[in-house]
């Protein structure tokens, strides 16, 4: 049976996992490994060969600071660990150096890590929010009124990312977002000062719709009820549907907190879909899985989803091996060097290949270095805006693009199929293809004339 999930959850009680061993430096990477086999690095490339770009000698009379926030012990710190370690080493690659941290980033040791690009020093500020709006808003607080910070950078909660975002409006601080993909980020809740390095539920939507709508023709969908199900609900019926599905049945909506999924998985019981479509975050996805096998509903339909991070792949793709998917970054797809700098490091480093935010992490760091290059090192809120409103640069997914409109970045994505869930360096798919969704315009009314050409609303412009 061919299984799809599409997954933005992560289980409280999932153990995290950080290496923190330092070998010694060797030559950096230049070539990527085959899809199919996984690099065998095992020690650090020198820090000093990393960057590709000319200096710009840029000087500073004040450091630039920046302020990261990450979840690292709330419900979601299994995706907020990727986002430190890839985030230090995407301002290693940018500057040539490694951080006064070292080789490792390790944030019970500490939470600041110094670099200089050419005269200029930037001090990165570590915080962790656990996914608490509340703890947010003191975390950013803190970085601001504290730290002084010029440019934020964060979190992995849709929620908490919303708060940042009010925050860094009203200060006039550019809040570059990673890893969160709530639709309303760069939608109704759109500021100037926002930014995105991460998706959109749209953009995952586009690129697993590709594949669904090659196996299934027919479809009903559950999702959590608050912003980030339900922009993901409207994302999956439109993309689907533009890409030949049919809805059967209106999109079920339950509580973040349901434990108890027996009347949903009644309701996708009756619709008489081939396939239903899964949004959720959190551990409940447990006990929605165990409904639908209590109801009847697996055997019945398929289950219609993204591929997850590679340490919840084998427990919930167990039974899923010949099945095709998207999935918004595999460290196995893209064939570049800045990717091939993330593996190795990765590896080398933390003792674990890049996972499913790592890519975020590392462009959200070169965004900013691209940033203060592009101002001659202007760390003023409007400067910086004005510069990242356009802004393309390169990043371990190939080129990054962040739209004008709606400060969204178009980026690519993938479609993989899974022909193993045993390698060690969780090397489990044939790759098969690469997308570049290009999601529509999501503004508020007020702000429609932003949107200019762009399809505004839906895919269809309608």
């Amino acid at each position: 049976m061919k299984v799809f999930r599409t997954l933005a959850f992560a289980l409280v009680t999932m153990a995290l996992m950080l290496a923190a061993c330092a070998p010694a430096a060797t030559p950096a990477p230049t070539t990527a490994p085959a899809a199919t086999q996984a690099p065998a690095a095992t020690q650090a490339p020198a820090a000093t060969a990393a960057s590709t770009q000319a200096p710009t000698g840029l000087t500073c009379s004040q450091p630039i600071k920046i302020g990261l926030i990450t979840d690292l012990s709330g419900s979601l710190a299994i995706y907020g660990v990727m986002i430190p370690r890839s985030f230090m080493l995407g301002m290693e690659y940018a500057t040539g150096a490694a951080g006064s941290a070292g080789q490792v980033f390790d944030f019970k040791k500490t939470q600041e890590n110094d670099f200089k690009l050419d005269n200029c020093e930037i001090q990165v500020f570590v915080r962790d929010d656990a996914s608490n709006p509340d703890t947010t808003t003191t975390a950013a607080n803190e970085l601001i009124d504290v730290e002084k910070v010029n440019i934020l950078v964060g979190t992995v909660s849709s929620a908490a990312t919303a708060t940042l975002q009010g925050i860094a409006l009203q200060n006039k601080i550019p809040l570059i977002v990673a890893p969160a993909a709530a639709n309303d980020i760069t939608g109704s809740g759109f500021n100037e000062y926002t930014f995105r390095v991460s998706r959109n539920n749209y953009q995952d939507a586009m690129n697993e719709c590709l594949a669904l709508t090659k196996q299934y023709k027919t479809f009903v969908q559950i999702a959590p009820d608050y912003a980030f199900g339900r922009g993901s609900a409207a994302a999956f019926r439109d993309a689907c549907t533009l890409d030949g599905g049919t809805f059967v049945a209106d999109d079920i909506f339950a509580p973040t907190n349901t434990t108890d999924f027996t009347p949903y998985m009644d309701q996708i019981a009756k619709s008489g879909a081939q396939a239903y479509i899964v949004t959720w975050a959190g551990s409940g996805f447990v006990a929605l899985v165990q409904a639908a096998k209590d109801q009847g509903v697996t055997g019945k339909m398929e289950l219609g989803a993204t591929f997850i991070d590679n340490k919840l792949m084998p427990t919930f793709f167990a039974n899923a091996i010949g099945t095709t998917a998207g999935i918004l970054y595999h460290y196995s797809a893209p064939k570049n060097p800045i990717n091939d700098f993330l593996i190795a490091q990765d590896k080398a480093r933390y003792g674990t290949m890049p996972d499913l935010f790592d890519a975020d992490g590392m462009n959200a760091a070169l965004m900013a270095i691209a940033a203060i290059k592009k101002t001659n090192g202007d760390v003023s809120g409007d400067a910086l805006v004005k510069a990242m409103e356009g802004l393309s640069f390169d990043g371990p997914k190939g080129k990054i693009d962040i739209r004008p409109e709606d400060h969204v970045a178009i980026q690519d994505m993938y479609i993989l199929k899974l022909v193993n869930l045993t390698d060690p360096n969780a090397n489990f798919y044939q790759y098969v293809d690469t997308t570049r969704p290009e999601p529509p315009c999501l503004l508020p009314e007020s702000m429609k004339d932003r949107c200019g050409t762009l399809p505004y609303g839906s895919l269809s412009g309608k």
